[in-house]
């Protein structure tokens, strides 16, 4: 199967070919995908993950390609790709479980199912070493996530962001709110006071927030996090995508909490 012919279309699954060791297997990829950066800046683009160039797709001649529903309008490239006749594999992570589940069913598909628990086994590794650092905390702080600002988009109970927070000592300010993501208010946002802001605008590089974005919204200057200088940009590739780069970011969001301590 050394010879299979994988195209990635999201930048998520790309990341969890490189950490199974089939990167060398791909032979096209969204435009979004963007890591490792060294392995991947010369593949073919086939065009932004919400509207794939499928003229372009079908002359690599894959064996496999690797879609996703973790972006919402992903569903008809899913369906372009069913109506060619295109083997195809679809991923729909939203929980750290699921996202081991992925790991193993693209292991199998691809030929590498040791690799995957190998993997699999490595992330929970990295799991329980944070696990025991959060216990240094002395409390639980309240992390607001910022995955747009208009309208404000910020996950819900049933998106990872939720499960990482809490691994990481914390508590995600809106995981009493059902389903992946939630539209909040500003006035929600200052009302739940939170400790902690993390701005991960999806898809924007963090050179391109800066922190007073935030903090110079009328009345953010009545938040806890606002007060005490704990807004941060983080890089949204460790914390919007669910492939093994969740694990790095979950591991420096720990350190962040620490280091902050007195």
């Amino acid at each position: 199967m050394t010879d299979q012919r994988i195209v990635s279309i999201c930048p998520s699954n790309t990341e969890l070919l490189d950490a199974l060791g089939l990167i060398d297997r791909v032979v096209g990829i969204d435009d979004y995908s963007d890591w490792p950066p060294e392995k991947v800046k010369d593949l073919p683009k086939l065009g932004p993950d919400l509207n794939i160039n499928m003229e372009k797709l079908v002359e690599l001649k894959p064996d496999l390609v690797i879609a996703s529903l973790s972006v919402p309008g992903m569903e008809k490239n899913v369906e372009r790709l069913a109506e060619l006749n295109i083997p195809h594999l679809v991923l729909n992570p939203k929980t750290i479980e699921e996202i081991y589940q992925d790991v193993h069913t693209l292991g199998a598909a691809c030929g590498v199912p040791e690799r995957a628990q190998e993997l699999v086994a490595e992330l929970m590794r990295k799991i329980e070493q944070v696990q025991a650092k959060a216990e240094r905390l002395p409390h639980s702080p309240k992390l607001y996530w910022e995955w747009w600002p208009r309208p404000i988009f910020t996950p819900g109970s049933g998106n990872w962001l939720t499960p990482i927070s809490a691994l990481a000592g914390g508590s995600n300010l809106f995981s009493d709110r059902p389903g992946d993501s939630y539209t909040a208010t500003h006035e929600e946002v200052i009302e739940r006071a939170p400790d902690y802001i993390f701005a991960v605008w999806c898809g924007v590089q963090a050179d391109k927030v800066k922190p007073e974005m935030i903090t110079e919204r009328e009345g953010y200057d009545a938040i806890p996090a606002v007060q005490n200088g704990r807004v941060y940009v983080l890089e949204e590739g460790l914390y919007c995508r669910p492939s093994q780069r969740l694990f790095q970011g979950l591991e420096e969001l720990v350190d962040l909490l620490l280091a902050d301590q007195p």
